[in-house]
């Protein structure tokens, strides 16, 4: 039920996301989903993609710092507080957000969701019990 998520360091200035992009793309890597943070220095770039050693391969390969880190991945209901009610289960569990972001299917009633958690397997316990679906890594990677 865990996804693997690949972090890449960037120094904040001008094609260094067309670089990383360009570089996967050539390695016939397929970007799922991704998150940019930035400060007035560097960025992280949080990338969900269909082959992740591959990823991690080629970045690293071409002097990028790279980390692998676990997210999961939630299937929301895509109405006015499908989030909230999920969010409202992690909170009334104490179980603390470190970061998040989204996309939605087209044709789907339903958002994806990808969660950091510092106790990510508590996380998993706690939406499991409320009958929130958490993705396999899996499906997650073929979307």
């Amino acid at each position: 039920m865990k996804v693997e998520q690949i972090s890449v360091f960037l120094e904040n200035k001008s094609g260094r996301l067309a670089e990383v992009t360009g570089i996967l793309a050539r390695a016939g890597v397929n970007i799922r989903t991704l998150s940019l943070a930035d400060t007035a220095d560097f960025g992280i770039l949080r990338l969900i993609v269909d082959r992740t050693d591959q990823a991690n391969k080629v970045l690293k390969e071409t002097g990028f710092t790279v980390a692998k880190t676990e997210v999961i991945a939630l299937e929301v209901p895509d109405v006015p507080g499908g989030l909230a009610r999920i969010l409202s289960v992690l909170d009334a569990a104490g179980v603390n957000v470190e970061y998040m972001y989204a996309f939605a299917r087209q044709s789907a009633d339903k958002a994806i969701v990808i969660f950091r958690f510092d106790e990510l397997d508590r996380a998993i316990q706690v939406l499991l019990d409320a009958g929130v679906r958490v993705l396999k890594g899996e499906e997650v990677y073929a979307l």
